[in-house]
């Protein structure tokens, strides 16, 4: 099955499923994909540690494990929206890193008092 997914990402000119976790975990990506009811959408998003927020017990999407419940689903952090959005990998059409960040994205730190 491996080797089909390879196939199919190369011949969409996208990463690989684990390839575009990784690269998630890494960078903010504009992935361009279409829903499931046919519109299109661009969502610059991100994995990063230092961007996404800190899981908690209250927002149970923000907790890996409840991440990962769907294989065909890929959650990640919309840097625009400031949400957790997730899209089919199935239906991804392009990938792009983003070059510049934007100091909003990035996580703010907590005040010590």
């Amino acid at each position: 099955m491996t080797e089909v997914s390879n196939t199919v990402a190369a011949l969409k000119g996208i990463p690989t499923k684990a390839d575009l976790k990784t690269q998630l975990e890494q960078n903010v990506l504009v992935v361009d994909f279409t829903k499931l009811n046919g519109d299109k959408r661009v969502m610059t998003c991100t994995l990063r540690e230092d961007i996404k927020p800190a899981a908690t017990k209250a927002d149970p999407i923000s907790q890996k494990k409840v991440r990962e419940v769907s294989d065909a689903v890929v959650s990640v952090w919309d840097v625009n929206a400031k949400g957790w959005r997730s899209f089919r990998y199935d239906r991804v059409n392009k990938v792009d890193i983003v070059d510049e960040y934007l100091q909003e994205w990035y996580n703010k730190p907590v005040d010590n008092i």
